[in-house]
């Protein structure tokens, strides 16, 4: 693939990441385990990748973190706000409205090569 693909590749993929992490923290997780989630569901995010983005995602209040200190290695987990909660449902819903009109973009786009 070339440079240019590769960019817009990743500029797709950066959004969509941050749905797929907020979608996984309903119910707490640590690092690890997200990355497992997310590529157990077929997407694949690098912890240089995912480590900045909950820290951002912590920063701007859709995340709370606490650490958990009960095993003999200690584990910070992250999980949903309220806020985030609200922010994530109102991302889902945009996503699928998105979705469904890129779906139709493609879809009519298709027809036409057919139909010449």
């Amino acid at each position: 693939m070339n440079d240019l693909l590769n960019t817009l590749i990743t500029e797709l993929r950066r959004g969509t990441l941050t749905l797929a992490v907020l979608s996984q923290l309903r119910k707490p997780q640590y690092g690890y385990s997200l990355v497992q989630l997310l590529e157990a569901s077929g997407i694949s995010i690098d912890q240089s990748t995912l480590y900045p983005l909950l820290r951002r995602l912590e920063k701007q209040d859709l995340v709370t973190s606490s650490w958990d200190t009960s095993e003999s290695r200690p584990r910070k987990y992250y999980v949903l706000s309220e806020y985030g909660m609200e922010i994530y449902q109102q991302l889902k819903a945009e996503w699928k409205k998105t979705t469904q009109e890129l779906v139709q973009l493609l879809k009519g786009e298709e027809d036409q090569h057919e139909s010449n």
